[in-house]
C-alpha cells in the first residue's frame, strides 16, 4: 500500500484536507467529500420522514402494529436488494450503482409522502428499501475503498455525514411538527431539496478496480481500467471468513438499537411519557448529534486503541443510555438517555462496515461482497426489531418493548471479544500479530 499520512495526522472531519497536494489526491479528496455528502443525504431523507412517524400515523388512522408494518416492508425492501448486492457491485461497481441509485431515493422517498393509505405507503416504503438497500451497500464499498486508499479508519467520519444529515433532516421535522405541517407536505418538500444535491452528487465517485487499494495516490482514478465482469463475479462466490458473520451479528445488534431509536423514540416520548409532539419530535435529531458527534472522533479513536476495544465500549455505553431512557419518567430524562444511546452506539455500524470491508480484502468486489453479507445481516435487525417492538409494545407497553434493546446492546460487547484484537487497517499493530483477515 503506498505511503500515506498516519493516524496522527489532521483527520478534520469527514473530509479534512489530509493529503498533499496532486491530481490524484484531489480526485481522493473529492471522492471522501461525496461520499460523505451521500451519507449525509440519506440520513436527512430517512430522517425527515421519520420523525413524522406519528404525523403519518394521524394521517393514516393506523395502530402501532400496522405502522410497524411500513417499517417492516422497507427493512424487506433492502433484505432484497442486499441480497444481490455482492454481485452488483462486482458487475457494474460501486460507482455505477451509486450514480444511479441516489437520485432515484429521493424519487422513492416522494413516492411515500404522496401516499394516501396503509397498503400504498407499504408499497412505496418497499421500494425505498430496495433503493436504500443499494445505496447502502455501494456507499459503504465507495467508504472501505476511501480507507483501502489511505491506509487508515475513515468509516467513522462517512457516516458522520449521516449522522448531520439526519440532524438537519430531524431538526426540519420538527420545526414542520411545530407549524402543523402535513406529513405529505414535508417529505415531498425535502425530496425535492434533496434531488439536485443526489445529480452533483454522481461525479464525485471513485471508479472500481482491483488494484485501487494498492496504486500510488497520485495516479488519476480516471486512468486505472475498468474490471472485467466475469473476473468479478467468479470473486464474490469465494466463502468469506468466519470473523465476517461474527461482525455481522454486531451490524445486526447495531442496526436494531439504530433503528428502535429512529422509529419510536418520537412515540415513546409522546405516548408513554406525555411529551408535546413538537418536543418528542426533537429525540432522533437528539440522537443523531449525538452520532455525529461520536463519529467525527470516531476515526482517530479507532486508529488508537483497535476495532475490537472500541466495539466492546461502545456495546455498553449504548446500553447504559438504554437503561437510562426506558427508566424515564419525564422528558428531559427520554431525551438524556436517547442522547446517550447515540454516543454509545454511534460506531458500531460504520466499525462493522470497515472491519468487514477490509476482511474482504483489497479488491473492491470481494469486499463489496463482504459488506453485502454483513449488510443483509444488519437489515434483518432493522427489518425485525422495530416490528418486534411495535407487536410487544401492542402487547404490552412501548417502554417494555424498547427494553428488549438493552440485551442487544450487551451482546455487542460480549460479540466484539471475538474479534482478533489487531488493527484492521495499515496504520500499524495495536498488538501483536498480522492485521485482520
Amino acid at each position: 500500500m503506498a505511503s500515506l499520512p498516519t493516524a496522527d495526522a489532521a483527520v478534520g472531519g469527514p473530509c479534512g484536507p489530509d493529503l498533499p497536494d496532486g491530481p490524484g489526491n484531489a480526485r481522493l479528496r473529492r471522492a471522501r467529500l461525496g461520499i460523505a455528502g451521500t451519507f449525509a443525504l440519506a440520513g436527512g431523507l430517512c430522517a425527515v420522514w421519520t420523525v413524522r412517524v406519528p404525523a403519518l400515523k394521524d394521517k393514516l388512522a393506523v395502530s402501532d402494529g400496522q405502522l410497524g408494518l411500513i417499517v417492516l416492508a422497507f427493512g424487506i425492501g433492502g433484505v432484497v436488494a442486499m441480497g444481490v448486492m455482492g454481485r452488483l457491485v462486482a458487475r457494474y461497481g460501486s460507482r455505477r450503482l451509486l450514480r444511479i441509485a441516489v437520485p432515484v431515493s429521493t424519487l422513492a422517498v416522494a413516492a411515500i409522502g404522496v401516499s394516501p393509505n396503509l397498503p400504498t405507503v407499504i408499497a412505496a416504503g418497499f421500494a425505498f428499501g430496495v433503493v436504500f438497500g443499494v445505496t447502502d451497500v455501494a456507499m459503504n464499498t465507495q467508504a472501505s475503498l476511501l480507507e483501502q486508499r489511505y491506509g487508515r479508519s475513515l468509516m467513522a467520519g462517512t457516516h458522520a455525514g449521516w449522522s448531520l444529515g439526519a440532524v438537519t433532516g430531524g431538526l426540519l421535522g420538527a420545526v414542520a411538527a411545530k407549524a402543523e405541517l402535513g406529513f405529505t407536505a414535508s417529505v415531498v418538500t425535502a425530496a425535492a431539496v434533496g434531488a439536485p444535491v443526489s445529480l452533483w452528487l454522481r461525479g464525485t465517485y471513485l471508479p472500481d478496480t482491483p488494484s485501487t487499494a494498492a496504486e500510488a495516490p497520485d495516479k488519476p482514478a480516471g486512468e486505472r481500467p475498468e474490471r472485467p465482469s466475469g473476473e468479478s463475479s467468479r470473486k464474490v462466490r469465494v466463502a468469506l471468513p468466519f470473523a465476517v458473520y461474527v461482525v455481522g451479528a454486531i451490524a445486526f445488534c447495531g442496526y436494531t438499537i439504530e433503528g428502535a431509536v429512529a422509529d419510536w423514540s418520537g412515540l415513546y416520548l409522546r405516548d408513554t411519557i406525555g411529551s408535546a409532539e413538537a418536543v418528542a419530535a426533537l429525540a432522533y435529531p437528539l440522537f443523531e448529534a449525538a452520532t455525529a458527534l461520536g463519529r467525527l472522533t470516531g476515526d482517530r479513536i479507532t486508529n488508537r486503541f483497535g476495532a475490537r476495544a472500541v466495539l466492546s465500549v461502545s456495546g455498553l455505553a449504548a446500553g447504559v443510555g438504554l437503561a437510562l431512557a426506558v427508566a424515564a419518567r419525564g422528558t428531559a430524562a427520554g431525551l438524556a438517555g436517547f442522547f446517550l444511546v447515540g454516543l454509545g452506539a454511534c460506531l458500531i455500524v460504520p466499525l462493522s462496515f470497515s472491519v468487514g470491508g477490509a476482511l474482504g480484502g483489497a479488491d473492491p468486489a470481494t469486499a463489496g461482497a463482504a459488506i453485502a453479507r454483513i449488510g443483509v445481516m444488519a437489515y434483518t435487525g432493522l427489518l425485525l426489531g422495530p416490528v418486534v417492538i411495535g407487536f410487544i409494545a401492542d402487547a404490552s407497553t412501548l417502554r417494555i418493548g424498547l427494553s428488549t434493546t438493552l440485551a442487544l446492546a450487551v451482546a455487542v460487547a460480549l460479540g466484539a471479544r471475538l474479534l482478533p484484537g489487531r488493527r484492521h487497517l495499515g496504520t500499524g499493530p495495536a498488538e501483536a500479530g498480522t492485521p485482520l483477515g
